[in-house]
This record gives C-alpha cells, sequence and structure tokens, in this order.
C-alpha cells in the first residue's frame, strides 16, 4: 500500500486533526475544511461445506454445501466525512462528522441499503502538551489492531451472506476484537519522540449474547439484562513508532468495565490486554498481534463474555500477518488470526463457539494513486465446545476501492 492510500485508509477509519487526510480542502473564513472519503464495491462469492451451526460463529452454517452471492462494501464502509480545523487563543481545535451509507439491498423496493453515522467529535489542543477528543469516534483499544489488518482494502469474513448489511467482517473476531464506534472522552499526549499514549473513558456498554447459531452480527445478538450504568468503561493504548530503512511500531493497550445486574445480581470487571507490532523492511511489511481478556467475549466488546450463571468467560487470540509490494506496485499478502472463547460449565453440550479462524491471501493492486483493485480468497472456520458442530467457508471476492 503506497503512502498516500495509507493515509486516506487512516483518515477514513480514524479521522482526527493529527491524521493528514487525502481529501479535498478549501478555507472558509477562519476555518479549513477537508472533505475526505471513499466508495468501494465487491463481488463476494462464499461456499460452505455440510455443517451444523455454532453459535457466535462467523461462517453461514448450511444442510448441504452451498453457495452464497452477493454484492457489498467490504470492511470498510463507504465513507463520506468533514473535519473543519482552526487555531483559536493557542489552540488548535477541530470538529469531524462522517456519513456511512451501505452498498447493498437485499430485497425489491427496499428503498436502498443501511445507514451509519460512526463520526461526530470535537478536538482542541496543542502539539506542544497533547489533544483531547469529546464524541464519537473509533474505540482505543483494539484500534491499531484493525488499522494494520490487510483486509481493510478488501473482505476478509463477509458476516452477514444475504447482502443488504453496511459492512463485511474483515478480520474481526478472528484476529482481534472489534474496536467500534463509541461516544468517548480521550486524552493524546504529544508525540514525544516516537513515543505516544491515549487514555481515555467510554460510553459503558450492556454484554451481548448470541440469539441464533447463525452469523454474529448485530442482527443476531441482543441485549442481556446485563449492563453498567455507574462506571464508564476505561481504555488506554501507548505506542513507540521510529523510522528508517527498517521502520516500525509497537503498542500496548488495555480495556475494562463493570458489568452489573448479572445472574443473582452479581458485577464483574470485563478485562482485556493486548500488544502488537508492525515492522517495515524495504517492500516487506510484517504484522503480529495477541490479546487476552476475561468477560470480554468474542467478535464484539461484551459479546458471549459472561455465562447464564454471571461467570465471567476468557478469551484471547491474535493473528500474524505479511505482506510483499512487487515491482508492479501490487500488494500481495497472507495473515492467519484466530479468537478463541473458553466455555464455563453450564455450557456444557452446548453448540458455543470455541474459536474462529481464518486464513486470507489477498492481491491489492493501485491502478491509480487513489484506486485499488482487489483480489481476495479467505478460509473461515468455526469450532464449537460440543466439538459436532463446525461451520467452513470458502470466501472468493473481486472488487474496487476508491479514496479522495
Amino acid at each position: 500500500m503506497n503512502n498516500k492510500i495509507k493515509a486516506a485508509v487512516a483518515g477514513a477509519v480514524l479521522a482526527s486533526a493529527s491524521v493528514a487526510n487525502a481529501g479535498i480542502t478549501w478555507d472558509a473564513g477562519e476555518w479549513t475544511v477537508d472533505m475526505f472519503g471513499n466508495v468501494n464495491s465487491f463481488a463476494i462469492v462464499s461456499d460452505a461445506s455440510d455443517s451444523t451451526a455454532v453459535s457466535g460463529g462467523l461462517g453461514q452454517a448450511k444442510d448441504n454445501d452451498d453457495t452464497s452471492t452477493f454484492i457489498n462494501t467490504g470492511l470498510l464502509p463507504n465513507f463520506m466525512g468533514f473535519t473543519a480545523t482552526t487555531r483559536q487563543n493557542d489552540l488548535d481545535t477541530s470538529i469531524t462528522i462522517s456519513f456511512n451509507p451501505g452498498g447493498s439491498s437485499a430485497n425489491a423496493a427496499s428503498g436502498g441499503s443501511t445507514e451509519e453515522n460512526r463520526q461526530a467529535f470535537l478536538t482542541f489542543g496543542d502539539k506542544s502538551w497533547g489533544s483531547f477528543k469529546f464524541g464519537k469516534d473509533l474505540g482505543i483499544f483494539g484500534s491499531t489492531a484493525i488499522l494494520n489488518d490487510m483486509t481493510l482494502l478488501g473482505v476478509g469474513a463477509p458476516g452477514a451472506t444475504n447482502g443488504g448489511g453496511n459492512t463485511t467482517l474483515g478480520r474481526i473476531g478472528t484476529g482481534f476484537m472489534y474496536a467500534d464506534w463509541q461516544g468517548q472522552i480521550a486524552y493524546t499526549t504529544p508525540n514525544m519522540n516516537g513515543l505516544q499514549l491515549t487514555v481515555g473513558i467510554a460510553q459503558p456498554w450492556n454484554a451481548l449474547s448470541s440469539t441464533t447459531n447463525n452469523v454474529a452480527g448485530a442482527a443476531n445478538v441482543s441485549a442481556t439484562s446485563s449492563g453498567s450504568t455507574d462506571q464508564f468503561s476505561y481504555q488506554a493504548q501507548g505506542s513507540y513508532s521510529w523510522t528508517g530503512d527498517f521502520a516500525g511500531k509497537v503498542w500496548v493497550g488495555g480495556y475494562s468495565q463493570e458489568v452489573t445486574g448479572l445472574n443473582a445480581g452479581g458485577d464483574e470487571t470485563a478485562t482485556a490486554f493486548e500488544v502488537g507490532v508492525s515492522t517495515s523492511i524495504s517492500n516487506i511489511n510484517l504484522v503480529a498481534y495477541a490479546y487476552s481478556g476475561e468477560g470480554i467475549g468474542t467478535t464484539f466488546l461484551l459479546k458471549d463474555g459472561f455465562s447464564t450463571d454471571g461467570k465471567k468467560r476468557d478469551s484471547d487470540g491474535g493473528y500474524v500477518q505479511a505482506t510483499y509490494v512487487i515491482p508492479t506496485g501490487t500488494k500481495l499478502g497472507v495473515s492467519y488470526g484466530i479468537s478463541k472463547l473458553d466455555d464455563n460449565a453450564v455450557d456444557a453440550g452446548k453448540s458455543l463457539v470455541e474459536e474462529n479462524s481464518m486464513l486470507t491471501v489477498g492481491a491489492y493492486h493501485p491502478l491509480t494513486k487513489h484506486l485499488n483493485l482487489v483480489a481476495e480468497y479467505s478460509r473461515v472456520e468455526s469450532e464449537a465446545h460440543d466439538t459436532t458442530s463446525d461451520v467452513e467457508n470458502d470466501v472468493f471476492s473481486v472488487g474496487a476501492i476508491l479514496f479522495f
């Protein structure tokens, strides 16, 4: 991925005053306005083997070998964002708002696809002491893991295979937890010779549980009576970056939220930790990442993190990735990741997911400095604790993504 595409990806996923968006800018009085975004679309074919559905699994279970086809956006949603920045009273201030229309409709006369508004936040600060963020944006914990995922330009795991969804899953749930889009107040230190730290509080969320034995997605989870209203969630991430012929970044992060109203009125605290490294030398980039938690569940934060008796389930996972840019400019990549969820005594005999894994091979060709053509193959597997339920999908996709 060339530097301009990298900047565009970062801008589309994590727009802020500190990110150099590759967009369209103009001056409006005391303000500088930046309009940025992307549009992408993929033809996706998912072939399922004979399988038994897994509760919390990421594959599409079929009674017999079957194929699903659909056209949708990839892991990145279609994105239209606006950031306005100015400096007043020795403060750099900005606002960012984005709109995210989906790219698929599953039914005739449905009027279009789903639409989201993932960002609405303000920032203020100065390069000498750092900056504050107030509002809705990509979460802190897990954010660097998703920004380094090569399927960010592609499809990865498809998620719901009937079309109509806003995005696919990429490697979410098969190597890292979804950072998601959260209301938050966060502080980021200035860059101190490559060292930087972000800490913040976020809207506390309800625990979620799978309601079907199908795909783990927003349509297949529901809030339980477990939640938290008396404490925020707490998140942090620290990183160190360096440049040169051997450039890279290492990062560590943490997450904590109290979950109340569990079985018999008990309270628990969901916690997680992460560590990752991304290095580049010549045309080669290598990424390794791992996380571990208690009560955080799998795929989405707090999803299936607690058993019906209110006890925390342990979970962990990670992914490794290698990409190489050949002389034509095409980036070739391979990655493998896995997310595991332990069971508790009351889960015995149930089809609760034990692990979701995915192997992805992809080719990402920059037809222009803003336009990429993409082809991917992914093997998605889900296994349950009952040892009889499993799901296996072969996913093929081709498409294009254009940044501005």
